[in-house]
């Protein structure tokens, strides 16, 4: 099995993530290659919570041009999970 730290790569900070965590759900930047099995056990065994659903997004990247050279290129593509908690809640930004 991966390194759950590797799966997990960061939490996504934005309004509608921070609107989603009063439902229970926690939204993450993970691996490009995670599966839904191992991002559940991810999460399950680096905050000791249990996951009820897990659903993934890919994103891909957007095409940016240079200023100056007119160069055409990406940013890069991401891929997120929304995680469900059956109870209780991930201490995501604490002090």
């Amino acid at each position: 099995m991966k390194d759950p730290r590797d799966i997990i790569v960061a939490p996504v900070v934005s309004e509608k993530s921070y609107a989603l965590m009063e439902q229970g759900v926690y939204t993450f930047k993970v691996h490009k290659s995670a599966s839904k099995p191992e991002i559940r056990d991810a999460v399950e065994a680096i905050w000791d919570v249990e996951v009820h659903k897990v659903n993934t997004l890919n994103r891909p990247g957007k095409r940016r041009r240079t200023r100056g050279t007119n160069r055409i290129g990406s940013t890069p593509a991401t891929k997120r999970a929304f995680v469900t908690l059956a109870a209780g809640e991930i201490p995501l930004f604490e002090n």
